[in-house]
């Protein structure tokens, strides 16, 4: 056993708690309730601890050490790994092969076990050589991202019938820089009244492409008194690269991005690599093929190698050691942990697949897979939500995985939302009963069969299916928005039909393109028709822009005007740094700073609003600059944070603090939980609408000035989502969601229906994304998308009612629809 002692982490009151070892457990209980500051928080991390303090204290200073927990004493804890859920936006340059470091083992391949060419300089390369994210092995030309980005004549000039003089060149400035170019040219000696496409080719592209910048004598004719100057060409491409890479106008620099084209390197072909590199093969194939072969494709061309019977010794001076110890060692290796991605599921990935395009359903089991072929024995698997992001059919495998781990002598602790994945394990940790200041106790750990006696469980009802069923009154589609032609990543030629004024849930397996669909595809058409452009998302990685699909189109799109506004909920932080927060973010602490600066105190001292922000001097702690904690970096011990010494904590200097409003100030305000600020308010009508929101959404438990660093996606959506539910009724709005349940435990998910449903009712049209088959069977209408993932995927098995959906025998989702539905 386990044995955990005085438990005081975040919520958690005094816990003790006794969990078993060599079992599957899962910690249940609302959101918030405190069951990951006790598997995460407590457990892992006093693992993590007792692991760092065998490492020696020079090495302790390069990793990143943990916090120490609130506990008094654990005993019987082995070893800790945790598997959490990844926040934030991972680069293009992410890649399967990097994430899984299955590109490790295929760049050691090419490099010792490769087959060079005949000409190749004696000496194997480097395995840096085959990786696009170093400079040994960057192509040059595009740096290793595969994509560039030039002009051609065809984007410079649109129209070739125009002359020079009549603006062929669209690329060009306008009014006096332009006729500068102009001139110049005519002293250059070049016909500027000619028709561009009757220039001869030499001189099309001398003016277009060329780096010289030749600086000649311009006499201009200006109310008849002529100034001569020394006027320098700029070709169109050099004008378009130095407005993008020097111009302070942002105006400017979207002018000349329209000349701009994105496509496969010219130099590597879109591999991102070397020449050099890829004139190595292993198989016939160089690196960049390998790497763009699905994973089964991949397992089947090094399998004869990997089930050599004999091998010879490898040599740097040999042209091919394929047939060598090295080449069957690294793909035996390899072929192992490809068969794991395969159990899962995910044979229809490559390695060069970029994982933003991921959904989180295949990032996840990427992650799993990792873990699994680690081969550790006799530690402590800590896993956030295994099953979020997975469709149900893909949970089962995801079982089996469990239990793999539990059988080669491990403990898996499962922080989980997913009842099938709780009813599976043996045993059960349920947190409770509320969430916030209302949970932090464990209410019940033992078998899972006894947590029916538990009667305050919140879990209990939606265990053993005591919940009664939500039924929804249907409506039914008026009005239709019809994409046809669809076709981005696994999309192809896709026609949709998507209901206006209802509730959608698009479903399907991880990877059949719901994401691509609905956060992509719709997001994009419906925002260039409202908004002039794709919705603006929260400063996305720069990097991520070069990763696109050349082929994305839609040929054609009808019942857009139906439609006036966009609203994308997804769970992106909602800021970067810890002075981002909830009272920020909703914008209710504008309300409370002017509530402060309200007061008579305010008043007499001359304070304004701006006082009281703890971004601003003046009112802030200039000790922590309003963080309200201190760094402490200690060297050969865990780095720590510490309240600051003088506000302690507070954020606001001794005067800011003067000031209250009912007996609290300021920074007592930003300590309240949504649910106590909710009383203390309800008569502020800008902040009680805010907090009224955030309760109705389930987030009643958030600290008023919680940074958004500490939220999870799942909570950063809703909060999003509250801000959205305060603004005014607007109708015609249509709003997309992926995923909005991760991370819910089902009492939460009823309340995200009801709110969901409230946008419905208020004329809007919602469309989720969903793997909750609660939440499908609530919907008025659903759009099954499969029938596998990748290339598999990508159609449209069936459309209708949730009833009619589940009577679809061709849709791997109908039978998971048709238990919740009761059929």
């Amino acid at each position: 056993m386990v044995r955990v002692r005085g438990a005081q982490e975040n919520n958690l009151r005094n816990v003790d708690v006794d969990i078993p070892r060599d079992a599957i457990v899962a910690f249940t209980g609302v959101s918030g309730s405190g069951k990951s500051s006790l598997a995460f928080g407590t457990i892992y991390a006093e693992a993590q601890r007792r692991y760092f303090e065998s490492v020696a204290p020079y090495a302790r200073r390069l990793l990143a050490q943990g916090h120490t927990p609130k506990v008094e004493e654990i005993t019987g804890l082995p070893p800790a790994v945790a598997l959490q859920q990844r926040r934030g936006t991972p680069s293009s340059r992410s890649t399967v092969g990097t994430l899984t470091t299955l590109s490790n083992s295929m760049r050691m391949l090419f490099s010792r076990g490769g087959t060079y060419p005949a000409d190749a300089e004696p000496g194997s390369l480097d395995s840096d050589a085959f990786s696009p994210n170093t400079a040994a092995g960057a192509c040059r030309e595009c740096s290793g991202l595969g994509i560039a980005h030039t002009v051609t004549e065809d984007s410079l000039v649109p129209d070739p019938s125009l002359s020079i003089r009549d603006g062929a060149i669209a690329a060009w400035p306008g009014a006096w820089q332009g006729k500068n170019l102009r001139d110049i040219l005519i002293q250059l000696g070049y016909d500027v009244d000619v028709p561009w496409k009757k220039m001869p080719k030499k001189d099309r592209d001398w003016i277009l492409f060329t780096e010289e910048q030749p600086v000649v004598m311009i006499t201009p004719q200006r109310d008849r008194v002529a100034k001569p100057y020394k006027g320098k060409f700029w070709s169109a491409k050099s004008y378009v690269l130095h407005t993008l890479a020097d111009s302070g106008s942002e105006q400017m620099r979207k002018r000349v991005l329209e000349y701009m084209v994105s496509g496969p390197c010219p130099v590597c072909g879109g591999a991102g690599l070397r020449p050099e590199a890829l004139a190595v093969t292993f198989a016939g194939r160089n690196i960049a093929e390998l790497n763009g072969a699905t994973l089964g494709e991949l397992a089947e061309i090094i399998r004869p190698t990997a089930e050599l019977k004999s091998a010879g010794t490898a040599s740097r001076a040999a042209a091919s050691n394929e047939d060598t110890e090295v080449a069957v060692t690294v793909t035996r290796d390899l072929l192992s942990r490809l068969q794991v991605l395969i159990d899962l599921g995910l044979g229809y990935l490559s390695l060069s697949r970029s994982t933003p395009t991921l959904s989180p359903g295949e990032m996840q089991r990427l992650r799993i897979a990792t873990q699994l072929r680690s081969g550790l024995f006799g530690v402590i698997y800590v896993l956030d939500e295994p099953s979020a992001g997975l469709h149900p059919a893909d949970a089962e495998p995801l079982l089996a995985v469990l239990q793999e781990l539990k059988d080669a002598g491990n403990s898996v602790f499962v922080v989980e939302h997913n009842m099938d994945v709780v009813r599976s394990a043996e045993w059960i940790v349920d947190v409770g009963p509320q969430a916030g200041d209302g949970g932090g106790t464990v209410l019940y750990s033992g078998p899972v069969a006894g947590l029916a006696e538990v009667a305050e469980s919140a879990t209990r009802p939606f265990l053993f299916g005591e919940a009664k069923d939500i039924t929804p009154t249907r409506r039914t589609p008026e009005r239709w928005l019809n994409l046809k032609g669809i076709t981005r990543h696994n999309l192809k030629e896709l026609d949709a039909e998507i209901p206006l004024g209802v509730l959608t849930a698009v479903t399907g397996v991880s990877g059949s393109g719901k994401s691509t669909l609905v956060s992509q595809v719709l997001a994009e058409t419906v925002g260039e028709h409202v908004n002039g452009a794709a919705p603006a998302v929260e400063e996305p990685d720069t990097e991520a822009a070069d990763d696109v699909d050349p082929g994305a189109s839609v040929r054609d799109i009808a019942g857009l005007e139906h439609l006036d506004r966009l609203v994308k909920v997804d769970q992106r932080p909602i800021g970067r740094t810890p002075r981002s927060n909830l009272a920020t973010y909703t914008g209710l602490f504008d309300a409370v700073r002017k509530l402060y600066a309200g007061t008579d105190e305010s008043r007499a001292r001359g304070y304004t609003a701006g006082r009281f922000s703890f971004n601003m001097a003046g009112g802030r702690c200039e000790t922590c600059q309003g963080e309200g904690f201190l760094a402490v970096e200690l060297l050969f011990l865990p780095g720590t944070y510490g309240p600051c010494p003088q506000c302690h904590g507070a954020r606001y200097n001794e005067e800011t603090l003067e000031v209250t409003y009912r007996g609290k100030t300021i920074a007592d305000v930003l300590a309240m939980r949504v649910e106590t600020a909710a009383e203390f308010l309800a008569d502020v009508p800008g902040p009680a609408r805010s907090l009224r929101t955030l309760l109705d959404v389930g987030l009643g438990y958030l600290r008023l000035g919680q940074p958004a660093t500490e939220l999870s996606g799942g909570e950063a959506q809703r909060i999003k989502l509250a801000t959205e539910l305060q603004r005014a009724r607007r109708g015609h709005t249509l709003y997309l969601l992926d995923e909005p349940t991760t991370g819910l435990h089902p009492q939460d998910v009823r309340l995200l229906l009801a709110q969901l449903n409230r946008l419905v009712d208020a004329g809007n049209t919602v469309v989720v994304v969903e793997h909750s088959m609660n939440v499908v069977a609530a919907a008025d209408w659903v759009i099954d998308m499969g029938p596998s993932g990748g290339d598999a995927g990508g159609r449209i098995i069936c459309a209708g009612t949730p009833a009619e959906v589940a009577d679809c025998s061709a849709s791997r989702t109908s039978s998971y629809l048709a238990a919740a539905l009761g059929k």
